[in-house]
C-alpha cells in the first residue's frame, strides 16, 4: 500500500507541476501536425506513384519516421520526468523528512518507479499509438506486431527510468540528466555504427555497435520495435541509419534487456537505501 500511495503521489506532483498537461497538449499538437502532413503527403503520393509496391514503400517511410521522432520524445521526457525526482528531494531536504516517516527507503524508490512507469505507458499509447492509428486511418495500410512493438518501447523507456532513478541517488539533478542523455547518446552513435557497419559488411563496426548495446541496449530495442513494425521497409537495402535495420537484435537482447533494467532498478533501491542523508 505505501508503495501505491508513492506511486499515487508522483503522478499527482507531475499534474501539480503541470508536466502532466503540458506534455499532453504538446503530444495533441504533434499528432495533429503529423496527421495533416500526412493527409497531404500520401494525397501525393497517390496522385504521382500509382504502383502499390513503390507506395507503400514510401508510407512506411512516413510511418517510420513518425514511430522515431515519437522514440525519442518517450526517451527525452522520460529523463526529463525522473532525473529530479529523487536528487531534487536530497538537494532540498525533503527526503530527510520522508524518511523519518515509517516509509522504507526501498518503498520510495519503487512508488516512483511505478507512477512514472504508468505516466509512460500513457505517454507510449498516446504517441507512438496514435501516430500507428493516424497511418492506418488516413492509408488503409496496416502497422504489423503492434503490441509487441510498443512493448519494446514501453522496455526502453523503463530502462532510461531505472537509470535515470538510480544516477539520481547519487548525482545531482544535471550531473543525473547529463549522465542519462550522455548514455543514451552513446547507444545512439554505435547503432548507427553497427548498421552501416552491417550494410559494408564491416564486421569491425558491427561488434562495436553490438558492444554499445550491451552497454545502454536502448537502441537495440528500438531496431528490434522497427523491424516488427515494418518487417519489409525497415529491412530494405537502400536504407541506413534509424529507419533500417541491417542487422536485427536477436530475441535474447529483449532478454538481456529486462534483466538491465531489473539491475538498474535493484541498484536505484540498493543504492538509495545506503545513502547518508
Amino acid at each position: 500500500m505505501t508503495t501505491l500511495i508513492i506511486a499515487q503521489l508522483t503522478i499527482r506532483e507531475t499534474q501539480r507541476r503541470r508536466i502532466l498537461w503540458i506534455v499532453v497538449l504538446l503530444a495533441l499538437g504533434f499528432l495533429g501536425l503529423y496527421a495533416l502532413g500526412f493527409h497531404y503527403i500520401y494525397a501525393g503520393i497517390q496522385e504521382n506513384l500509382p504502383a502499390s509496391e513503390n507506395r507503400n514503400l514510401f508510407v512506411g517511410a512516413l510511418v517510420t519516421m513518425g514511430l522515431y521522432v515519437t522514440n525519442f520524445l518517450i526517451a527525452l521526457m522520460t529523463v526529463l520526468m525522473s532525473a529530479a525526482s529523487v536528487s531534487g528531494e536530497i538537494e532540498s531536504h525533503t527526503a530527510d523528512t520522508l524518511v523519518t516517516k515509517p516509509i522504507r527507503r526501498w518503498e520510495l524508490i519503487l512508488g516512483k518507479w511505478l507512477g512514472f512507469s504508468i505516466l509512460l505507458l500513457g505517454y507510449i499509447l498516446l504517441l507512438p499509438g496514435g501516430v500507428i492509428l493516424i497511418s492506418i486511418w488516413q492509408s488503409g495500410l496496416p502497422v504489423a506486431n503492434v503490441l509487441p512493438g510498443l512493448s519494446l518501447i514501453l522496455l526502453q523507456g523503463l530502462i532510461l527510468l531505472s537509470l535515470s532513478l538510480a544516477g539520481g541517488t547519487r548525482l545531482s539533478t544535471l550531473g543525473n540528466g547529463a549522465m542519462a542523455f550522455m548514455i543514451y547518446g552513446i547507444a545512439f552513435l554505435g547503432s548507427w555504427t553497427e548498421q552501416i557497419g552491417a550494410l559494408f559488411e564491416n564486421q569491425t563496426a558491427v561488434n562495436i555497435g553490438i558492444v554499445t548495446s550491451l552497454i545502454m541496449p536502448s537502441e537495440a530495442l528500438w531496431k528490434k520495435a522497427l523491424a516488427l513494425f515494418q518487417p519489409g521497409f525497415a529491412s530494405s537495402p537502400v536504407m541506413a541509419g534509424p529507419l533500417a535495420v541491417t542487422s536485427q537484435p536477436s530475441d535474447l537482447m529483449i532478454g538481456y534487456a529486462v534483466s538491465y533494467m531489473v539491475a538498474l532498478l535493484a541498484l536505484a533501491l540498493w543504492s538509495f537505501s545506503r545513502r547518508d542523508l
